[in-house]
């Protein structure tokens, strides 16, 4: 009915005064979560987190989004093959990862409590799918060769198998035949060079 009570915008636009002030609230409801927001991403940009292979001789550190600001070595690295040693800066760059998710996760729950529960859990979901835990057995390291393989293209090329001898069959081939020799012939034709064989 008219002029009744119905709450909601029917009672903010009954009174000016009110909507006015629902108005501020939200609007300072909005810039306070937007500061929230913004202390998050700050925080968040800089992070830093740190790993060390197992042997302590190399070090590396990553930000947030997974890319290295900082790599250390000790001198142990020199008698390290460079294959090992790749394998070893690879492992220990995946172990600082590893643990971004749960940083960025602590950061914002520190500054946004409970809020938006969904959209955060989505996120770090994503940053766990780029970025997935070490398992709990990370300490046995994937056994890697010291020998230093030189590449395939430089290896020595086998020297080819020898001919296979040639199969005999039942009959072997026929000798070839013998040109006969003229100069045994007692045809007296054949020594005498006037001889025309086309001649009449």
């Amino acid at each position: 009915m008219p002029g009744q009570n119905q709450g909601g915008f029917a009672a903010i636009g009954a009174d000016p005064d009110e909507a006015e002030r629902r108005i501020q609230e939200w609007a300072k409801g909005f810039e306070e979560k937007a500061q929230r927001y913004q202390a998050v991403q700050a925080e968040t940009e800089q992070l830093r987190l740190t790993a060390t292979s197992d042997g302590g001789h190399i070090k590396v550190t990553v930000r947030a989004d997974g890319s290295v600001t900082d790599l250390e070595f000790t001198d142990k690295v020199r008698s390290l093959p460079p294959r090992e040693l790749a394998s070893q800066i690879l492992a220990t760059m995946h172990r600082a990862q590893s643990d971004i998710a749960n940083k960025v996760g602590e950061t914002m729950s520190a500054h946004l409590g409970d809020e938006d529960l969904q959209t955060r859990t989505m996120m770090l979901d994503n940053l766990r799918e780029r970025f997935p835990e070490e398992p709990e057995d990370s300490s046995e390291e994937p056994e890697v060769s010291s020998k230093w393989d030189a590449p395939a293209e430089d290896e020595p090329t086998p020297p080819p198998p020898p001919p296979a001898p040639p199969v005999s069959g039942p009959n072997p081939p026929a000798a070839p035949k013998k040109r006969p020799n003229f100069e045994d012939d007692d045809d007296p034709d054949f020594d005498d060079p006037d001889f025309d064989p086309l001649r009449d």
